[in-house]
């Protein structure tokens, strides 16, 4: 799978690894919905981070179309709000 941080890039994630990221990905949902901006950020930053880790990076000129796309650290909770879907950022 492919997944890009809006304005960083993409990054090859194995299917194996979307489990972990899921559970990151469900703390920034939970963090949405209940409008907490305390644990939204480093809850973002945890699954921004996780990606990171567990993705190989791309060639920033490689024009792969991406599976997934994700914001990036600095997007509100609004912005973020916005893009989920009914089950997270992350399909899973």
């Amino acid at each position: 799978m492919i997944i890009r941080i809006l304005g960083e890039g993409q990054y090859d994630v194995a299917d194996t690894a979307l489990e972990r990221l899921n559970e990151l990905d469900a703390a920034v949902e939970a963090a949405v919905e209940s409008g907490d901006e305390a644990t939204f950020r480093p809850a973002l930053h945890a699954l921004l981070d996780g990606v990171r880790t567990v993705g190989v990076a791309h060639a920033l000129d490689s024009l792969d179309e991406s599976d997934l796309i994700l914001p990036d650290g600095e997007s509100s909770i609004d912005e973020v709000r916005e893009l989920l879907a009914d089950d997270g950022l992350i399909p899973g």
